[in-house]
């Protein structure tokens, strides 16, 4: 369900486009008033410096649009995007398969790769339809250009859970499944994490070991979580249920807690508490956490009870 406009402390809501909320944290113009002040004498007119950083603000923004547009194309859920001073965030839900979550992530490095030849394309037409074009207006086109390549390149690093980790995740996922390849890129990302970090420090860029640290621990979060669902996958599975969303076969035993705190297979023919005897009108997926009736988990149809009966006789 959509999160409520206050979903995020210290954040505002923009506006709504598409279905889709956009929240910019505080901190945000904090952030841009440093920038500001360390690029002053940069522009002869101060206005390029505010016109640089709103074109920054709309290119980050145009990135996670692609991501939440590109998610709900392929069925998924995708209602929030938040600015912060890391970059942008794209609260996107895509169906739990290999080719969905591909698409969601790799449509923002691809709103990028679309931009590349128009800020270029601005830059080489300007002094031919702009004679006697200014610096400042030269300065702002290559700075743009200049900008949009590095948030490319930046994005497409194998770092969890930058979206080159992801997109790495995604395309493991075809070949050692969902487990496996999150442990790989998470690796993958502390390893790539702890290079950015000795480069800058080597360079001097404070703004580089925060983000890198910050990559370190998502990526150890994606580690604890490749654990936990590892041990989901060993546990014996039904063949006559799978869930309707991300098709994997059901969990056998009593894994499904009530509201009262008894254990029981929900999706037992009647599953029902064995401490209270309610059945659940909705089972939520241990793999992907989507919600759907009993009846929709069903591969073949649930037995009558005079059917049953018969089987337990047997």
């Amino acid at each position: 369900m959509p999160a409520p406009p206050n979903r995020f402390p210290g954040a505002i809501r923009l506006f709504r486009f598409a279905g889709i909320d956009v929240f910019l944290h505080w901190t945000w113009a904090l952030i841009a008033v440093v920038a500001f002040q360390a690029r002053l004498g940069v522009y002869e007119s101060e206005f390029w410096n505010v016109a640089e950083y709103l074109t920054l603000f709309a290119i980050v923004l145009t990135h996670e649009f692609g991501h939440a547009l590109a998610c709900r194309s392929v069925g998924g859920r995708a209602d929030r995007i938040l600015l912060w001073p890391l970059g942008g965030v794209a609260y996107v839900d895509p169906p739990r398969r290999p080719g969905a979550v591909l698409w969601s992530i790799a449509a923002g490095p691809l709103v990028n790769v679309a931009l590349i030849p128009i800020t270029l394309g601005a830059l080489a037409l300007a002094p031919r339809l702009l004679p006697g074009i200014s610096n400042d207006l030269s300065d702002y086109l290559v700075s743009i250009a200049a900008i949009n390549i590095f948030l490319l390149l930046f994005n497409l690093l194998p770092i969890y859970p930058l979206d080159g980790g992801q997109i790495l995740q995604s395309i493991l996922w075809f070949f050692i499944g969902l487990p496996k390849s999150l442990a790989v890129a998470s690796v993958v990302g502390i390893i790539g994490a702890a290079g950015v970090i000795v480069f800058a420090i080597a360079s001097g860029d404070m703004w580089l070991i925060v983000l890198a640290i910050f990559g370190i621990s998502r990526s150890l979060g994606g580690l604890k979580s490749a654990r936990a669902l590892a041990a989901m996958y060993r546990i014996p599975r039904r063949d006559d249920a799978r869930c309707p969303h991300c098709r994997e076969f059901a969990p056998a035993g009593a894994i499904w807690r009530c509201r009262c705190g008894g254990a029981f297979d929900a999706l037992s023919p009647y599953g029902q508490c064995p401490r209270c005897g309610s059945a659940p009108a909705v089972i939520p997926c241990p793999f992907c956490n989507e919600s759907e009736p009993p009846s929709a988990w069903r591969v073949t149809p649930t037995p009558t009870r005079v059917e049953w009966a018969r089987v337990v006789e047997e």
